[in-house]
């Protein structure tokens, strides 16, 4: 390619993107992506402090090495090189499977997104307003990526958070380090090459699954801290004739990837998740769990018919009556949480401890899935779900919910004050909420991590168990 070809060529989309990213301010934000951003926060750091004693958890923690100065294992009193604890970290906020969701993507961003910066945060003193706006532009560029990227064949495929993850984090990191335009766009190429995630856990209940958003944050720092040694990427890695969309999509992105289009922030189309379980089985759950409120003798229950968008259907894993092996399978399985919310009455975490309970395998076994075109029309902009069950003796309950009920903010702040109160104290978790509250003005973000670390010689496995017992 010649020079003068090279400049007719249009600006590439990652360059584009570098240029809006690094022009992203707090002001530019409004109060409710503000508010929003912080949610998430407390949503993830619950999450990493509830399944710091899962076993990818202790895993992730045991390869990391231990370092006097680093960046903080959340819930635990190591302090490990920044991509290493941030690998831990995302492992563990995706330990639970009740990550924060973004439906139109099929991603799980904030899982990158948050361990990225708070590893960064902790190297040098970095504003509130620079992590805001960093979170914004993560989940943004995660969010109209993956819109343009994917459809139900490839998510069948590839994990949208391992291919997105990256990019995002670099974006995110990018932007929370200041990076010029051209490293930004390097940052973003580097971490498009990271790219990666494949689909075959849910067939085997494996942990592959849970170490996807740590390879990303892992990838999207190593990508920051490469471009800005120097290091320098493809400019057209995303449309290029072997960029990202033709390797995973093997067509062109669908549409414009273009960021805040009118002042919309990507983040509000996030949604906590109330169940940990699968995005495509909370829907479901609620509408089970309002019918089983109606069914006085589950033993009753003859027949389970629960109508879904086609996307829920087809995602790996989530159309299986087992047997399940697993805790991964069963919160895959739209089969698996509808049979125990009928049975249990209830959606929590103790349900997936439950995988040869007789009563549910059988209400599983009863069960079964079919695609609703109101539903599927109105995907992803929302996430509707119908369960109905048939009972001895003729009678019929149905549930018919248009969208998921998400986790209410009070909620989250709940859960987060439990988790995070088990393994650093009432007093200690009191003081992150606060300062996560007020992150508009904090002078050092970095403050917030450094008191997620529990105690040293404290025994965070104890209290961890605790908390699920």
């Amino acid at each position: 390619m010649t020079m003068q070809d090279a400049a007719a060529r249009p600006l590439s989309i990652s360059r584009t993107l570098a240029l809006q990213a690094r022009a992203t301010r707090l002001d530019d934000l409004s109060a409710a992506t503000r508010d929003k951003l912080k949610v998430c926060l407390l949503d993830f750091l619950s999450c990493a402090f509830e399944a710091a004693d899962l076993p990818w958890s202790r895993e992730a923690v045991a390869v990391a090495p231990r370092t006097s100065e680093g960046a903080t294992i959340i819930g635990t009193p190591v302090t490990a090189p920044t991509g290493d604890a941030a690998f831990a970290n995302a492992t563990a906020g995706h330990g639970l499977v009740r990550e924060d969701m973004h439906a139109a993507s099929i991603g799980h961003h904030g899982v990158v997104i948050w361990p990225v910066l708070l590893a960064l945060s902790q190297r040098a003193p970095i504003s509130g307003a620079a992590f805001l706006s960093a979170a914004a532009v993560g989940y943004e560029v995660g969010g109209r990526l993956g819109r343009a990227l994917f459809n139900a064949d490839l998510a069948r495929l590839f994990r949208p958070t391992g291919l997105l993850g990256p990019i995002a984090g670099a974006a995110a990191g990018s932007r929370l380090l200041d990076l010029s335009e051209s490293q930004t766009m390097s940052a973003l190429a580097l971490g498009a090459n990271a790219s990666g995630g494949l689909n075959q856990w849910p067939h085997e209940g494996s942990s592959d699954m849970y170490f996807h958003p740590g390879f990303a944050a892992r990838a999207a720092i190593l990508a920051v801290d490469l471009a800005r040694a120097g290091a320098v990427g493809s400019d057209y890695i995303l449309e290029g004739e072997a960029g990202l969309a033709m390797a995973f999509r093997r067509a062109a992105l669908s549409q414009p990837v273009t960021l805040f289009p009118r002042g919309q922030a990507e983040v509000l189309a996030v949604y906590n998740k109330p169940a940990p379980a699968c995005n495509f089985a909370q829907t479901a759950t609620q509408a089970a769990l309002r019918v089983a409120q109606q069914i006085d003798r589950r033993e009753t229950i003859r027949e389970v018919t629960v109508l879904l968008p086609d996307a829920a259907i087809r995602y790996p894993g989530c159309d299986f009556a087992g047997p399940y092996e697993r805790a991964l399978q069963a919160k895959m399985s739209i089969q698996y949480g509808v049979a125990a919310a009928l049975v249990r009455k209830a959606v929590e975490e103790d349900n997936y401890r439950r995988l040869d309970e007789p009563e549910i395998l059988r209400v599983a076994s009863l069960i079964r899935l079919e695609r609703d075109g109101e539903f599927t029309a109105r995907f992803p902009a929302a996430q509707g779900a119908e369960v109905v069950v048939q009972l001895a003796g003729g009678a019929t309950i149905s549930r018919r919910l248009v969208d998921v009920i998400p986790a209410t903010e009070s909620e989250i702040r709940q859960r987060f004050r439990v988790a995070a109160g088990a393994l650093v104290g009432a007093e200690r978790a009191e003081e992150i909420e606060e300062r996560v509250d007020g992150l508009d003005e904090a002078p050092d973000a970095g403050r917030i991590a450094t008191l997620c670390a529990a105690p040293v010689g404290g025994a965070p496995r104890a209290a961890a168990t605790a908390l699920h017992a």
